[in-house]
């Protein structure tokens, strides 16, 4: 790889990609190619830790494998492979786990909200996950990560295990740093402008997906929760259309100055089309490019071979290094 700092990110295989991943993380890791050595992976490891339909969780990682190069990334200038493909990544997580404090985990967020979502299977990989996404990231000594605001929390504890390692055996992990998108960050489900827009919302027309059709995404900005009023405009207590707006600048590239004075005169109705219409033309092309990699298993599967030799290949180097420090009997 040349020498550029290395950022590292990875998505679960938890089905379609919504707008809010779109627009708050994948599409923004292509461009990050031209600057960086980029590593990314679909996280299928990550999704068991809820109950999974085997033969779903195989279709949905391929589709989520299909949908990242659809978005931009490219095998040949990145490292894109599926997790459970590389082993380094348990066989490092397990000495990142004895550096890290039973309380930290008991800390995390996210693991009070599943546990509570899904009550009927607290498991222990539930509360370990956060130890194998640290090493998901340390396994390459990634300089940046790309982070949401959700996922702050889960970089600051690698920061700490690999503080602690180094502290403990000598010098070795890279500290890595948040790479944080701010415009956009956080896309807000249509029907509760208050809630992070989800796959998993109850209401269909709360979240868009990126493989909808032109039609399905404008009648889902149609019925998107406004206020009463119908001005155009970015304030407090406007979170349905500062949501819009947000979402509008994104795919167009226009500020919030340049959003009212369009819409001046004009109602929700035909900002909402605008919106709907923006986002279906920005994604389309993501659409059509996906319908060609799915139809093609057999240039998958050779990208993904690939892409998880390359992982393999890099990571065993800090992998190996990592169990001499704490001293197991070398074999390689």
């Amino acid at each position: 790889m040349e020498d550029k700092k290395l950022i590292f990110s990875a998505i679960q295989p938890t089905g379609t990609f919504t707008l809010g991943n779109y627009i708050g993380a994948v599409r923004n890791w292509s461009p990050l190619q031209e600057e960086y050595n980029c590593i990314y992976c679909v996280a299928d490891m990550h999704a068991i830790t809820v109950r999974q339909d085997p033969a779903k969780l195989r279709q949905n990682s391929l589709a989520a494998y299909a949908l990242l190069m659809a978005c931009g990334i490219d095998p040949e200038k990145s490292i894109l492979f599926i997790q459970s493909h590389v082993p380094t990544h348990p066989m490092l997580s397990w000495v990142l786990g004895c550096s890290t404090q039973f309380g930290e985990l008991s800390r995390m967020t996210q693991f009070k909200d599943k546990s509570q979502r899904h009550a009927d299977d607290v498991n222990a990989g539930l509360f370990t996950y956060p130890v194998l996404m640290a090493s998901d990231i340390l396994a390459y000594n990634a300089d940046f990560v790309p982070v949401g605001i959700d996922q702050k929390q889960h970089l600051e504890l690698a920061r700490n295990i690999a503080q602690r390692f180094n502290q403990r055996y000598g010098d070795f992990f890279t500290l890595p740093e948040p790479y944080i998108i701010d415009v956009g960050a956080k896309v807000m489900s249509l029907q509760d402008p208050t809630k992070k827009m989800s796959k998993s919302d109850e209401n269909p027309n709360a979240c868009i997906l990126i493989l909808d059709d032109k039609d399905t995404i404008i009648r889902k900005f149609k019925r998107a929760v406004t206020d009463s009023e119908a001005e155009v405009c970015y304030r407090e207590d406007k979170d349905g259309i500062n949501n819009l707006m947000s979402i509008y600048s994104c795919v167009t590239g226009k500020n919030f100055d340049e959003i009212e004075s369009e819409f001046k005169g004009k109602g929700y109705g035909d900002f909402k089309v605008a919106v709907g219409e923006a986002v279906a033309d920005n994604l389309a092309p993501v659409r059509t490019e996906f319908d060609r990699l799915i139809s093609d298993k057999a240039y998958l599967k050779e990208c993904y071979t690939a892409g998880a030799a390359k992982a393999q290949k890099y990571s065993q180097r800090i992998v190996s290094k990592v169990y001499h420090k704490v001293g197991f009997v070398d074999f390689r």
